[in-house]
């Protein structure tokens, strides 16, 4: 039994009827509950990319209600989506600009140098900040040789009132993987980071630098928070059972028979070697379906699996049905839990060639998002 809950969000009109992605919330707090069980640090729920494209808002309710204590975002537009609808528990983007910082008094801020650093102080607004320290992913952060002055700079902010540290993090650049020893290695270098902060005068509130994988793979009990991105939504890099929260379903739009000898979609790329009945699945690439996955994909209908035969076009692929008697209208699964032996988003993912993130990151706008409580 399923308490359905209507959350169409205004800009996903264009297929609705024809394929949804089905959300549940329910999903989404046992993923967090059940980090929250392993691990004695706070959460935060990285709810960026619109929740992986799950939905920020609904899924950022879930988690919070599940006992997440913060939320984490890459955008400041994201941030302030999160205000607007009304949680109140800290919030920390890392990616914003200097007109952004006008509307940010209630959001803490990434800084990894000095110059960001004074853009936040010279804002009417006294802004919460965690300094961020690179430790061997080379992407964002303060460079080893620019923390000292970026530290002593912010006590020196702090002092005045300008500006409150209340944390300093890092980024796992292997979180994922099972190389515990460039983790290992992070850790130690944000740890002496944390202490050349203290000499300075800091006394952070938090401290954090593992993702998902790295909050049940990574000795740290001395960090403050852990970040909880991929496992929120289900993808299970270790697993432990978490549940994929979102299922992509469609229905067929057409379906016509075939003789041996026939080619289907762009270029003939299949032709079919015997008669066969085909069906039109309304959904393509533009709607985050990868092209590069229609040699090797299937779906579910019927309880059958389909192969995905022909290129996948912009607004729909085509699906071999063999002889079963199928009719237009027919529902497909095209991936979900997999525990009715549906494609799973990291079924989909291996046969891209890449992440059930971006699988999920890439379902497109004119997918309606519905919301569902449901039961295992």
């Amino acid at each position: 039994m399923y308490l359905v809950q209507s959350h169409h969000r205004p800009a996903t009109r264009g297929i609705a009827g024809l394929a949804e992605a089905v959300v549940d919330l329910s999903a989404v707090r046992e993923n967090v509950r059940s980090f929250r069980e392993r691990v004695p640090q706070q959460l935060m729920a990285v709810v960026k990319a619109d929740a992986f494209g799950h939905g920020a808002v609904p899924v950022a309710r879930a988690a919070v209600e599940a006992g997440a204590s913060w939320l984490g975002v890459a955008h400041a537009a994201e941030a302030l989506q999160l205000r607007a609808a009304g949680l109140q528990v800290p919030i920390l983007t890392w990616l914003y600009d200097a007109a952004e910082l006008m509307l940010l008094a209630d959001v803490d801020v990434s800084v990894s140098t000095v110059a960001e650093l004074q853009r936040v102080v010279s804002t009417p607004s006294v802004h919460s900040v965690h300094l961020k320290l690179d430790t061997g992913l080379h992407r964002a952060g303060s460079a080893p040789d620019q923390w000292i002055e970026l530290t002593r700079t912010a006590a020196h902010y702090e002092a005045l009132g300008a500006v409150t540290v209340r944390g300093i993090w890092s980024h796992l650049s292997h979180g994922s993987s099972a190389d515990a020893v460039e983790s290992a290695r992070q850790l130690q270098f944000l740890r002496a980071g944390v202490g050349l902060a203290r000499r300075a005068g800091l006394r952070p509130s938090v401290v954090h630098l593992a993702n998902s994988a790295g909050a049940l793979t990574l000795d740290a009990p001395d960090t403050d928070l852990v970040r909880v991105g991929a496992g929120l939504y289900g993808i299970d890099e270790l697993g432990i059972g978490l549940r994929p929260a979102m299922r992509l379903v469609s229905k067929l739009a057409q379906v016509r028979r075939i003789r041996a000898g026939e080619g289907v979609s762009y270029g003939h790329e299949f032709v079919a070697e015997r008669d066969t009945t085909i069906g039109l699945v309304p959904i393509g690439y533009a709607d985050g379906i990868p092209r590069v996955a229609g040699r090797r994909a299937s779906v579910l209908c019927h309880g059958v699996r389909m192969p995905v035969i022909g290129r996948i076009a912009m607004d729909q692929f085509v699906v071999d049905a063999g002889d079963l008697p199928v009719q237009p209208g027919a529902p497909v699964t095209i991936f979900g839990p997999g525990t009715s032996g549906e494609p799973t988003a990291a079924d989909w993912a291996d046969w891209a060639g890449t992440i059930p993130h971006e699988i999920y990151c890439g379902i497109g706008r004119r997918i309606p998002r519905r919301y569902e409580e449901g039961a295992r």
